[in-house]
């Protein structure tokens, strides 16, 4: 047993920390194209934004907790909405980087994640990401929300585990590609809301109240932050 475990844990952190040879330029495409079906057509996009409203309110989470602040709760909704509660002085430094962190999580973490997929990390990128999950499972606090990240977080785990070094490259640039593009669509979602006269409490509109920087330069940042990540991140997934 002893001996068995002793080889096990080499073999499962070489696994961990090596590189898998990089997919076919085919299969980097069809992922990108098979992303875009997803967050382009609104019918799909309702039900797939729940995963870009993980990583915003783990986006929100993750810096309040880096910032210092208590964080105390995350819920996600279904209709594709979300809230972070976090305590702590509401001004100043951390609160600003708190709040600003959701539109910019899901763009962000596609970058992070084109550049492991570049440096050939795909089952790095994949156990991290369940790590992520399983970390913010544990301050979900309404049961839609427990569901849907232990759904998302067993797919993870599932292909991890037990689908070949294939199946998971093409899981492992779906996803990154879907965080590029999907992290696009939200930013435009809240800028047609604003011209509405809605959204009068979202993330833009706490940090001008924070910051006293008008809500339409924080939105005109959410959309450079995101439009940047897809091209730095594509070039990336394409290697050119």
């Amino acid at each position: 047993m002893a001996s068995t475990a002793a080889t096990a844990l080499p073999d499962l952190w070489d696994r961990l920390v090596g590189t898998q040879s990089d997919p076919d330029l085919w299969v980097v495409i069809a992922t990108a194209v098979a992303a875009l079906a997803v967050v382009v057509p609104h019918p799909l996009w309702r039900v797939s934004r729940n995963a870009i409203t993980i990583a915003h309110e783990g986006g929100h989470g993750l810096v309040a907790l880096l910032t210092g602040r208590r964080l105390t709760g995350i819920r996600l909704h279904s209709d594709t909405s979300g809230l972070t509660v976090s305590r702590g002085k509401p001004h100043g430094l951390g609160m600003i980087l708190t709040a600003a962190a959701g539109y910019t999580a899901p763009p962000l973490l596609g970058l992070g994640g084109a550049a492991l997929l570049g440096a050939g990390r795909i089952t790095l990128l994949l156990w991290l990401a369940t790590a992520l999950l399983v970390a913010m499972l544990v301050m979900i606090r309404n049961a839609y929300g427990a569901l849907t990240v232990v759904v998302t977080g067993g797919t993870f785990l599932l292909v991890s585990w037990l689908a070949g070094p294939q199946v998971q490259a093409a899981f492992a640039y779906a996803v990154v590609w879907f965080l590029l593009l999907g992290g696009v669509r939200p930013a435009f979602e809240l800028q047609m809301k604003r011209s509405r006269g809605g959204a009068g409490d979202s993330d833009a509109d706490q940090l001008s109240r924070l910051t006293h920087v008008p809500a339409a330069l924080w939105l005109f940042l959410f959309h450079v932050v995101s439009l940047c990540a897809l091209m730095g991140g594509g070039r990336w997934l394409l290697e050119m």
